[in-house]
C-alpha cells in the first residue's frame, strides 16, 4: 500500500504554501579533521553528529541509494607537520609521516563508528582510492583555473628560521593576529584560529616553534587563485543568501565582512607619523575615528593599492591592522608533504595547501565511494552538477571564510565545458548549501586540543554516557543559533561540583526522554500485545486523533528538518512522543476500569502507530534504539524507515495475508527491556 513516488519527494500533509520539497540526490559533507590527532568532542558534536542525523535523515526521505555521506582525514598541512615533527623529537614516534597519518585516521574512524556516524566513506586526502583520485582532481581543478585565467604566480614573503635554516611551514610560526578586532592569540603564519586569513608579513610578534628566534621573511613564488576579481559575484550570492529563508544567518554575515574596502588600521597616537608618510601611499580615503576608538582608517581602492600602502607604512616603522578584505587565495605552497601541484610556466616543486584541495576534496570522495559501488567515475555529476541534486555541507563558524568565501569563487570560476575526469558531461558545478554551526564551547570557553582549555576526547566521553545520550544531547544544544555550552557533570572542574547530588547533569536532560518516556512507550505496547493479543500487533485505522497528530508532526518535523533546526526537532519529537505516550497511558487506564475490549484493541493499534512514527522520525537522531524497535516490531528497516507510504496506519507495512488476519506477528519482548539504555557508570 505504498504511496506514489511523488510522495517522496513533497510531503502532502503540509499547508499548500508550506509544502517542503527535496532534492532526488544529495551529498552531506562533515568537513575533514586533521590527521595530527583524535577527535574531540567538539568534532562529534560540532559537525559529525548533525551531518549523520541529516544524512540518515535524507536516506529515509529520498531513498539511501540517492544520498552519499561524505567525509575524510585531511592528511596534508602545517598542523599535520608540525605535530609528526614533536613526536619524532619528544623520541615517541619512529615512523614515517604517512604512518602518522595512517595511525591518527583509523583512531578517527574508530571513533566515528563508536558514534554510530554512518559515512558512505572516510578515507583521506592522502590515503587509498580517495587519495589516489584526489590526486587527479586536485592537478585537474588548478589545470582549469589556470586555463581559465584565474590564477596569478605571485612572489611573497615566506618565514625563514635562519637559525634552524629551513623555510617554516604555517604551523611553526606563532603570534598574534593582525586583523582589526580580532582577539585571537593562537595565529599562525597566515591564519589564526578563529578563521581569518592574512599576508605572513602581517602577523604581530612572530616566533619560530622550532628554535624560539625571530624568523626573517624571503621571498618565493606561488600560485594564488584571484579571489578579489570575484567581488561582485560575492556581493550578488550574499545578497541572494540573505533572502533565502534556509540560509542560516550566519552565512551571509560573515561572508559580508569579506567583501568591504580594503582599509588599514592606524592607532591615533601615530597619526604624526601617518602625515609625514602620507604623499606615498596611494590614493586613499582617510575616516576619523569614531568616539572611543583608538585607530584611525584608510580606505584604498583594491586590495593591490592597500598592499603597497602597506609597504609604505612599514618602511617608515608604522604599526597597523589591516581590516577584512578579497586577497588572493593561496593555491600551492612549498612543503614537501602535500598533494602533489602540477608543474605550470615551469614552476615546479610545489605542493597543493591544504586549504584550496580541502575544498573540492569531497568531490574526490563522491568519486571514489561511487567507484567501490562499479559506478561510472563521471557518475559524480549526478550528485554535484544536476539540477535535482543538492550538497548539504556542515561546518563551524571558523570555517566560513574558505567555504562561504573561496570555495562559491573556485566553484564559478569553472566553466560548464571544463572537464575533471573522463566521461564528464557538460553541466557546471552547483553551489553547496552551506550549513554552519556556531561554537559549542566547553563549559563557558572556547575550547581547542591545542589551547590552553583541553576538551574532553570524543572517546573520553563515552566512559560516562551513552552515545545515543551524547547524540540526542548535542542535537539540542541550538549551535544554529548561537554559541552553546557543554557542560557534562563528570568533567566539571572540582570534586564538589562534580559529586553533588542537587546538581543535575545537563547532558542527561534529552536521554531521559529516550531511557524513560520513549522506552515506556515502547515496552507497554510490545508487553500489552504479548499479554492480551497472543504475541501480535493487532491492525486497523488508528483514531483520527492520533493519525491528525502524527500527520502535524510529520509536516512539522520535515519543514524543520529543510531548515536544519535540529534543536527544534528535538523538541518536537520531546512533545510528541510524551503525546504518544499520554495517550497510551490515558487509553489504558480507562480500559482497565471499564473492561471495555474493543477499546483495548484500538489504544494499542493507536499506540503501535504513534510508536511506528515516533521510531521513524527518531531514527536520524538515536538510530541503534529505534532499529532495535523496528527488528523486534518484525519489519524490514527499509521498509519501516521509508517516508514513501501513506504513513497513516501500520497496516500498509504488512503483507495482504497479514492485513485479512487483522493482526502481525511481532518479536517476544524479555522483562524490563531496554530499547535505549542508560551509561553503567549512571546507576546507583
Amino acid at each position: 500500500m505504498a504511496a506514489s513516488p511523488d510522495n517522496a519527494q513533497t510531503l502532502s500533509a503540509a499547508p499548500e504554501d508550506e509544502r517542503v520539497t527535496w532534492p532526488k540526490r544529495a551529498v552531506v559533507t562533515a568537513g575533514m579533521p586533521y590527521g595530527n590527532k583524535p577527535l574531540h568532542f567538539g568534532h562529534i558534536a560540532g559537525v559529525f553528529v548533525p551531518a549523520d542525523c541529516y544524512a540518515r535523515f535524507l536516506r529515509d526521505r529520498i531513498g539511501s541509494e540517492n544520498v552519499r555521506f561524505i567525509s575524510g582525514t585531511d592528511c596534508f598541512g602545517s598542523p599535520i607537520n608540525e605535530g609528526y615533527r614533536k613526536l619524532v623529537e619528544a623520541g615517541a614516534f619512529d615512523g614515517t609521516i604517512e604512518e602518522y597519518v595512517q595511525r591518527n585516521h583509523e583512531a578517527q574512524k574508530a571513533t566515528l563508528d563508536a558514534y554510530n556516524i554512518s559515512l558512505s566513506i572516510y578515507e583521506g586526502s592522502g590515503l587509498g582510492r580517495s587519495g589516489d583520485v584526489h590526486q587527479l582532481i586536485s592537478k585537474k581543478f588548478i589545470e582549469k583555473l589556470h586555463e581559465n585565467g584565474h590564477l596569478h604566480k605571485r612572489a611573497t614573503l615566506q618565514f625563514y628560521d635562519t637559525q634552524a635554516g629551513t623555510f617554516l611551514n604555517g604551523r611553526q610560526v606563532a603570534g598574534r593576529c593582525p586583523v582589526q578586532g580580532c582577539k585571537s592569540e593562537h595565529a599562525y603564519a597566515d591564519e589564526c584560529d578563529l578563521g581569518h586569513s592574512y599576508a605572513p608579513e602581517d602577523l604581530i610578534a612572530p616566533k619560530s616553534s622550532l628554535t624560539g628566534t625571530v624568523p626573517e621573511m624571503r621571498p618565493v613564488e606561488n600560485w594564488y587563485f584571484d579571489l578579489p576579481a570575484f567581488a561582485e559575484f560575492l556581493r550578488a550570492r550574499t545578497a541572494e543568501l540573505k533572502r533565502d529563508p534556509y540560509t542560516r544567518a550566519i552565512v551571509p554575515q560573515v561572508v559580508n565582512e569579506f567583501l568591504a574596502p580594503p582599509v588599514i588600521y592606524i592607532k591615533n597616537d601615530v597619526r604624526a607619523d601617518y602625515e609625514a608618510a602620507a604623499v606615498d601611499l596611494p590614493a586613499h580615503q582617510l575616516r576619523e575615528p569614531e568616539r572611543g576608538k583608538q585607530s584611525f582608517e584608510i580606505e584604498f581602492a583594491n586590495i593591490d593599492e592597500r598592499d603597497a600602502a602597506r609597504d609604505v607604512l612599514a618602511r617608515a616603522g608604522i604599526r597597523f591592522r589591516t581590516g577584512k578584505a578579497l586577497v588572493p587565495f593561496r593555491i600551492t605552497g612549498n612543503i614537501e608533504w602535500g598533494v602533489e601541484a602540477p608543474v605550470i610556466e615551469g614552476l615546479e616543486g610545489l605542493t597543493v595547501w591544504c586549504w584550496p584541495e580541502s575544498l573540492w576534496a569531497p568531490m574526490s570522495f563522491t568519486m571514489a565511494a561511487n567507484d567501490e559501488r562499479g559506478m561510472p567515475r563521471g557518475s559524480w555529476r549526478d550528485w554535484w552538477c544536476s539540477e535535482d541534486a543538492e550538497v548539504y555541507q556542515f561546518i563551524g563558524q571558523d570555517n566560513l571564510y574558505f567555504y562561504g568565501v573561496a570555495q562559491p569563487a573556485l566553484i564559478e570560476a569553472l566553466t560548464p565545458g571544463d572537464i575533471l575526469v573522463p566521461g564528464d558531461a557538460d553541466e557546471p558545478l552547483r553551489q553547496t548549501r552551506l550549513i554552519a554551526n556556531h561554537h559549542i564551547l566547553f563549559g563557558d570557553k572556547k575550547a581547542s586540543s591545542s589551547g590552553s582549555v583541553k576538551p574532553p576526547t570524543a572517546d573520553e566521553l563515552l566512559e560516562f554516557y551513552t552515545v545515543e545520550q551524547l547524540r540526542a544531547h548535542f542535537l539540542a544544544l541550538g549551535l544554529d543559533q548561537k554559541s552553546v555550552g557543554f557542560k557534562p557533570k563528570p568533567f566539571l572542574a572540582t570534586d564538589e561540583e562534580r559529586d553533588d547530588p542537587r546538581v543535575a547533569d545537563p547532558v542527561l536532560k534529552e536521554g531521559a526522554l529516550l531511557t524513560n518516556v520513549f522506552n515506556r512507550l515502547a515496552r507497554s505496547c510490545f508487553y500489552e500485545a504479548q499479554k492480551n493479543f497472543e504475541g501480535y500487533l493487532p491492525l486497523g485505522a488508528p483514531t483520527p486523533l492520533a493519525v491528525e497528530t502524527a500527520n502535524a508532526t510529520l509536516a512539522a518535523y520535515d519543514r524543520l528538518m529543510r531548515k536544519a533546526e535540529l534543536h527544534s526537532v528535538m523538541s518536537l519529537m520531546d512533545e510528541f512522543i510524551r503525546f504518544a505516550n499520554k495517550h497510551w497511558s490515558e487509553g489504558i487506564r480507562e480500559v482497565e476500569q471499564t473492561g471495555n475490549e474493543v477499546m483495548r484493541r484500538q489504544v494499542l493499534v493507536d499506540s503501535f502507530f504513534l510508536l511506528r512514527m515516533a521510531t521513524l522520525l527518531m531514527h536520524p537522531v538515536v538510530p541503534a534504539g529505534c532499529e532495535k524497535i523496528c527488528d523486534y516490531l518484525s519489519f524490514e528497516f527499509d521498509d519501516f524507515f521509508s517516508w514513501n507510504y501513506d504513513l497513516e496506519d501500520v497496516d500498509e507495512l504488512c503483507g495482504a495475508g497479514e492485513i485479512t488476519e487483522g493482526r502481525h506477528r511481532i518479536r517476544e519482548l524479555p522483562p524490563r527491556f531496554d530499547f535505549f539504555e542508560k551509561h553503567p557508570s549512571q546507576y546507583k
